[in-house]
């Protein structure tokens, strides 16, 4: 069906704009030795009736789509079907002219009428090539439209395969680790060891229920590391201690699942883990002016820095937020007075949850 057949509103203004150029056509026939009652008695119809034969440039433009090599036969086969669309508009002004003729009122104009056959001829050829035109020119940007869309969906879908990979790489990082530390166990600590696989077990359980999201409440991404963080306390026992202050406004503020862990398990593996003393670990959540801000502090060794090895929690995340937020989102990472910090900046969207597939 034709765009403009679907909608009323379009319908309405399109007759609107062609009884206006009634109106300007009969102008033009008054000085041709009509009058403007005569002018409009015979074009009002004919004009109504040929604003509906114009629809079919739609189909017409469809029909032969207009690219560099076809040039030439669009124009022969545009100037055809005006030809051929003006020729039933004459044939039916011929029979509406009879018509008026039967009327005391205009049979006297019959054969004024009939002089102005072919000037309408001409008129009904001009407008079906502009009809032509503009549906050209609607195709034009309808297909520009369509190649933004695709652009637009390719983005997306380029984005969403980058942050599945980024996710899954949380994955075999964190196992690895894990697996080291239930090793270390073994030998020295087995019901520590029992105790820690049995939380790991846990955590993996519960990770599988929002790595299939794209967004999850910050109050479930806490939950999620303080998973993490018993796992390790059974490791190191009073070495590790945490202090956590959230902002309860913070709590349903959306972020990436497993945004945390990988923070707090660099804490862990790169500053607690290399401290004989061990030491505290600060979660400081705020929300603020419609951004999230979490930062995480931790001990580190001297002379460390922020490009620290075996960082890839790091990265992930920075490349994560990256992909999902572009310039609304921020990661800093540096060290002062002995302490690393972590700083996060996102959009503190608190809309609902999405549970889009990533898998």
């Amino acid at each position: 069906m034709h765009p403009i057949l679907g909608r009323a509103g379009r319908l309405a203004l399109y007759l609107v704009a062609w009884l206006t150029l009634c109106v300007l056509l009969a102008g033009i026939f008054t000085r041709f030795g009509l009058a403007w009652t005569e002018a409009l008695a015979l074009l009002a119809p004919l004009c109504l009736v040929y604003a509906f034969v114009c629809l079919s440039a739609w189909y017409v433009s469809r029909a032969l789509p207009l690219t560099p090599g076809s040039v030439p036969r669009v124009l022969a086969s545009s100037v055809l079907t005006a030809a051929f669309a003006s020729g039933l508009w004459l044939g039916l002004a011929h029979g509406w002219i009879a018509v008026l003729g039967l009327t005391d009122a205009f049979a006297p104009a019959a054969d004024r009428y009939a002089r102005q056959l072919p000037f309408l001829f001409a008129i009904g050829v001009l407008l079906f090539l502009l009809a032509l035109a503009v549906h050209y020119v609607l195709l034009a940007f309808d297909a520009a439209r369509q190649a933004e869309r695709r652009q637009l969906e390719l983005e997306i879908l380029t984005r969403d395969a980058e942050l599945r990979a980024l996710r899954a790489q949380i994955d075999p990082h964190f196992l690895y680790n894990s697996l080291n530390s239930i090793s270390a166990l073994t030998a020295s600590d087995a019901p520590g060891a029992r105790r820690m696989c049995l939380l790991l077990g846990e955590f993996l359980r519960t990770s599988l229920d929002v790595r299939a999201r794209l967004r999850i409440p910050l109050a479930e991404e806490l939950a999620l590391a303080e998973r993490y963080l018993n796992i390790e306390q059974v490791r190191f026992g009073s070495r590790l201690r945490v202090e956590r202050s959230v902002d309860p406004d913070a709590s349903a503020c959306l972020v990436p699942p497993l945004l945390l862990q990988p923070l707090v398990e660099n804490a862990v593996t790169h500053g607690i883990a290399r401290l004989l003393e061990g030491g505290l670990i600060r979660l400081d959540i705020t929300q603020r002016n419609g951004h999230l801000t979490i930062v995480i502090e931790n001990p580190c060794e001297a002379g460390a820095t922020a490009a620290r090895p075996g960082g890839m929690g790091l990265d992930n995340v920075r490349n994560r937020l990256d992909a999902m937020f572009g310039r609304d989102a921020r990661m800093d990472a540096h060290v002062e007075a002995g302490h690393f910090r972590v700083e996060l900046l996102l959009p503190a969207d608190a809309a609902q949850d999405s549970t889009k597939d990533a898998r």
